[in-house]
C-alpha cells in the first residue's frame, strides 16, 4: 500500500511551530510528507527541524541549480497527493491569489495539478479586512480548500478569529482531502480563472453533516454537551453507576467542534481522550454536573447526553462499610438533581435543548412522553437492552429515534455518524431560528 505523499509549504508567522506538530501526525497516519520553507517560515522554524521530523530533504530556494536542471519545482508540485499552505499568512494568500510565482512556494503552487489546503493564519484584523476575505473567496473559487481559523486569544493580545487551527484537526482535514490508496484524487483547478461558486446547498441530498471547511454553521454558536456516567459515592470505595462508556457524548462534542462550534463538554468519569478544539470539565457525581452545567451556560444549544444516575446514596459513610455477618447494610437512596428539567426550566434555557432517552422497553413512547415532562425540543431515544459488550452503552454504533413534533427513526450507523447528522439537525434549527 503506497502512503500518501503531501506537500507541506511552512509560511510565515508564529503559528509555524504547529507545522511541526502536524508533520508528526502526518507520519504516525501513515502519510509522507515534504516540507518546503519559505523564508518568512525560517523566522520560527529551522530546515533542520522539518527534516528531522519528516524524514526528507526541506526545500527552500527556487535556484537550487542540481533540483533545478530536472525542473525540480515541477516535479515537487506533480509528485504530492495533495499539497497544504500551512500557516498561510495574509501575504502569502494574497500572493496565491493573484497567482505570483516569485519564491518556490508560490511557483508549485500555482504549477501543482494536485488539490491544494491552505490553513489561514493571522491577526484578527488582517483576517477581517476585506482584501484578505477577497482573496479568499477567490481562492475557493479557483477550487483551493480554505480552512477557516479558530477564534482565540492572539499572540499579540488581541481576541477574534485568525488562531491557527490545532493539528489535529489540520490532520483530519487533509485526511478528508485524502481518498484510500488506489482512488484517484481530484486535480486543482487553475488558479487563473475563478470559476463561479456552486448554487447548490451544501447539506442537500446530504445523509451527514458537510464539515468542509467552507460550511460551518456553528461558527460563533456555543454548544454545551455532557456525556459519560455519574458515580454516586456510597463509601470511600464503593459507588452507584451505570454503564455509559461517553462515547456518543464525546462524539457529538467533537462534530460540534468541527461544524465551527465553541464546545463545553460536561464529562462524567470516563477514559476518553478529549476532542480537538473541546473545553472539557471533569465532574464525578450528578450534583456536580449539575453545577458545571449551570456554571456553563448560556450556551445557543444544549445537548444532554450524559447518563445521570437518578438516585445517590442520602449520606455516604465517611469510612467503608464493613459486612455484617449475611445481613447486607440499609442503603437509603435520595433522588438526584433533574439537570435537564432544570435547565430547561431556567431563566438561561438554551435557544435548542436536546435531551437522549436510554430505553429497554417502549423506547418510543417513553421518549414522547420525556420529551414532554422534561420541556425540552428533542430526545434522542435508542433501545439499550442487550448483554454487556453487546449493549449501545459501551458499544460503537446506535440506532437512535429523534423525538420533536414528530419522530424520525434512522436507521444503525456508528456513533459518530449519528453525531454528525445531530449536529445537522442543530445547525439547520438554529440557522432557521
Amino acid at each position: 500500500m503506497t502512503a500518501r505523499r503531501i506537500l507541506l509549504v511552512v509560511g510565515g508567522g508564529i503559528a509555524a511551530y504547529k507545522a511541526c506538530e502536524l508533520v508528526r501526525l502526518i507520519r504516525k497516519g501513515g502519510g509522507e510528507v515534504t516540507c518546503v520553507l519559505t523564508d518568512g517560515g525560517a523566522q520560527f522554524v529551522t530546515a533542520m527541524t522539518l527534516a528531522a521530523l519528516s524524514g526528507n530533504d526541506v526545500h527552500t530556494s527556487l535556484w537550487d541549480l542540481r533540483k533545478e536542471a530536472e525542473i525540480g519545482h515541477i516535479q515537487l508540485s506533480r509528485q504530492a497527493d495533495l499539497v497544504v499552505v500551512c500557516p498561510a499568512t495574509a501575504d502569502l494568500l494574497a500572493r496565491m491569489a493573484a497567482g505570483l510565482s516569485d519564491d518556490l512556494a508560490t511557483t508549485l503552487i500555482l504549477a501543482t495539478d494536485k488539490p491544494v489546503l491552505a490553513v489561514p493564519a493571522m491577526n484578527v484584523r488582517m483576517w477581517l479586512h476585506p482584501a484578505t476575505q477577497r482573496n479568499i473567496g477567490w481562492l475557493r473559487q479557483s477550487g483551493v480548500q480554505v480552512m477557516d481559523p479558530d477564534e482565540g486569544e492572539m499572540a499579540c493580545g488581541e481576541y477574534g478569529p485568525g488562531r491557527l487551527p490545532e493539528p489535529e484537526a489540520i490532520w483530519r482535514r487533509i485526511q478528508a482531502l485524502l481518498p484510500a490508496p488506489g482512488a484517484a484524487l481530484d486535480a486543482a483547478p487553475s488558479l487563473s480563472a475563478p470559476a463561479a461558486p456552486a448554487a447548490a446547498d451544501p447539506l442537500a441530498g446530504q445523509p451527514d453533516f458537510d464539515l468542509t471547511p467552507q460550511h460551518r454553521p456553528l461558527y460563533g454558536r456555543h454548544v454545551l454537551v455532557t456525556a459519560g456516567p455519574t458515580h454516586e459515592p456510597i463509601d470511600p470505595v464503593r459507588y452507584i453507576a451505570n454503564r455509559s462508556s461517553g462515547k456518543q457524548g464525546f462524539a457529538v462534542a467533537a462534530a460540534a467542534a468541527e461544524a465551527g462550534a465553541r464546545v463545553t463538554l460536561v464529562a462524567g468519569p470516563v477514559t476518553l481522550e478529549t476532542p480537538p478544539g473541546v473545553d472539557r470539565i471533569d465532574v464525578e457525581s450528578a450534583a456536580e454536573m449539575a453545577a458545571a452545567v449551570h456554571a456553563a451556560l448560556p450556551a445557543d444549544a444544549a445537548v444532554m447526553v450524559a447518563a445521570v444516575a437518578d438516585w445517590r446514596a442520602s449520606e455516604m459513610s465517611g469510612e467503608k462499610i464493613k459486612k455484617r455477618g449475611s445481613t447486607p447494610p440499609p442503603l437509603v437512596l435520595a433522588e438526584n438533581p433533574d439537570i435537564l428539567a432544570g435547565v430547561a426550566a431556567g431563566s438561561q434555557r438554551p435557544r435548542l435543548l436536546v435531551g437522549f432517552a436510554a430505553e429497554t422497553a417502549d423506547v418510543i413512547a417513553n421518549a414522547v412522553r420525556k420529551r414532554r415532562a422534561k420541556n425540552v425540543d428533542w430526545i434522542v431515544a435508542n433501545d439499550v437492552k442487550g448483554a454487556p459488550g453487546q449493549s449501545v452503552m459501551g458499544g460503537d454504533d446506535n440506532t437512535v429515534h429523534l423525538i420533536g413534533e414528530t419522530v424520525e427513526s434512522w436507521e444503525p450507523m456508528s456513533k459518530q455518524a449519528v453525531a454528525r447528522r445531530l449536529v445537522q439537525r442543530i445547525a439547520q434549527a438554529l440557522q432557521n431560528d
